[in-house]
């Protein structure tokens, strides 16, 4: 039961704090749709998209309004298309299907242009990757994304020196849209099956036919409820923030719940994350900043960060029968309004950055770099943000854009919820020899613990 107190400090929370569901995914199988003949392939992918997820819409836009909530987005993950599309090769084909589909329900993006390969990569798998910058480049709405390492297989250094290439080519591919086609792709370590969140969301083997996954946010209700509290020590702000990470995963868990109901569908997991957006009042780095510090960046930021993301998970774990996908707290430089101005003043830089992405809920997300970084660095960035989901254990990403044309000092707008990118200096030194090396790091001695 909800008390008269906390129904009005929800909707003070939703009027007032940002706080919204982020995305309701629903997470649908394909297994089903594979044939040898790609034209029968993509049709069957594109039939059941449409018939499964028909009302995925619409019955948001209803519990919205039953509930007053905001659902900023709403999403479909598939399995991923390397796996799909293997029997034909047509993995094009598939592409433009699920771009159709997604078009005609009118969700915002579809996931799952994706390939699992922290171990290795057969023959038609290295096909697929070779077709991503051409998929994103020409449809609007599709993401992509490929697991390179994982901390029980180590890190597919072969893979991880293609995607560099890769993520060079979409961004000349997409550079009259200041190569934002790389927006649409995250390189990750340890991905997770039921992530509701873009780019990275895939529907992984072992989910069911269909399910109802939510990712909430509320990085202006944290902020807010901490600030009303300047006389707390740290312990007691930690306390404060799984309190009111508990409140929010709630939200999330009835939305779930309920879209699942209607939808005659699976309700699967809440992924609590706090995402922020470019909007004043909405920044995970105001949160750090609230906790104590002048500008995140700063000495201590890693420290805040750690102490956030571990008192949201404990907060949120007990709001939800089912809590997964990534939850946590997100660092996208330039979706965070905190995180473009710490960027832009010089007071957060991409090693700070790196050094954060050991506690936070994914990695190196939404960076814009200079247009000229060549392919190895980009390679042995990821390289290092998989060495460090590798050994610890958790899952973290690259989504970097090299902005075609731009350097650093130069600025570059997304749009709408993507927000606005300083060009972020990265470290000058080669590793070309390093990435051109190729094999496998081998997995942590942890991992052989069967």
């Amino acid at each position: 039961m909800f008390t008269e107190n906390e129904i009005l400090e929800t909707i003070d929370m939703l009027d007032n704090r940002h706080l919204d569901v982020r995305t309701v995914t629903a997470s649908l199988s394909l297994l089903d749709c594979i044939d040898g003949d790609g034209k029968k392939c993509a049709a069957k992918v594109y039939d059941k998209i449409m018939r499964v997820c028909a009302r995925l819409v619409p019955v948001c836009d209803s519990l919205a309004a039953r509930y007053g909530v905001k659902i900023v987005n709403k999403r479909i993950a598939v399995t991923p298309a390397s796996v799909i599309g293997s029997a034909s090769g047509d993995f094009i084909g598939l592409a433009h299907a699920l771009d159709r589909a997604g078009k005609n329900l009118g969700v915002d993006f579809v996931g799952g242009y994706s390939a699992l390969v922290q171990k290795g990569a057969t023959a038609r798998e290295n096909e697929f990757l070779d077709t991503i910058p051409q998929a994103l480049s020409e449809t609007d709405i599709v993401c992509s994304s490929v697991n390179v390492a994982s901390s029980k297989t180590g890190i597919n250094m072969d893979a991880v020196g293609k995607l560099g290439k890769i993520i060079k080519d979409l961004a000349y591919r997409t550079r009259e849209i200041n190569s934002f086609g790389c927006g649409k792709l995250v390189v990750f370590c340890n991905a997770v099956d039921d992530n509701p969140f873009m780019a990275g969301a895939f529907t992984g083997l072992s989910e069911g036919e269909c399910a109802i996954n939510v990712g909430v946010s509320g990085p202006g209700v944290v902020e807010y409820e901490i600030k009303k509290h300047p006389d707390y020590d740290i312990t007691q702000i930690c306390e404060l923030i799984k309190r009111t990470a508990f409140k929010i995963t709630r939200l999330g868990a009835l939305i779930g719940t309920e879209a699942a109901r209607e939808l005659g569908l699976t309700a699967g997991i809440v992924d609590l994350s706090l995402a922020p957006t470019p909007a004043i009042g909405d920044s995970v780095a105001r949160i750090l900043e609230s906790i104590g510090l002048s500008t995140v960046g700063s000495c201590g930021t890693t420290a805040c960060l750690a102490l956030l993301n571990d008192a949201v998970k404990k907060g949120g774990v007990m709001a939800a029968s089912r809590v997964g996908g990534l939850s946590g707290a997100f660092i996208p430089v330039s979706e965070d309004a905190g995180m473009i101005e710490a960027a832009r003043s010089g007071a957060l830089n991409l090693e700070k950055l790196e050094a954060m992405t050991a506690v936070c809920s994914v990695g190196l997300d939404m960076i814009a770099v200079a247009g000229d970084t060549t392919a190895a660095q980009l390679s042995a960035m990821i390289a290092d943000e998989c060495a460090i989901g590798m050994i610890n254990n958790k899952t973290t990403a690259v989504r970097v854009i090299p902005v075609y044309g731009k350097t650093v000092g130069d600025e570059v707008n997304f749009g709408g919820l993507f927000g606005t990118a300083p060009i972020m200096a990265v470290n000058g030194g080669a590793p070309d020899v390093f990435v051109n090396r190729g094999g496998v790091i081998p997995p942590p001695i942890h991992a052989n613990k069967n």
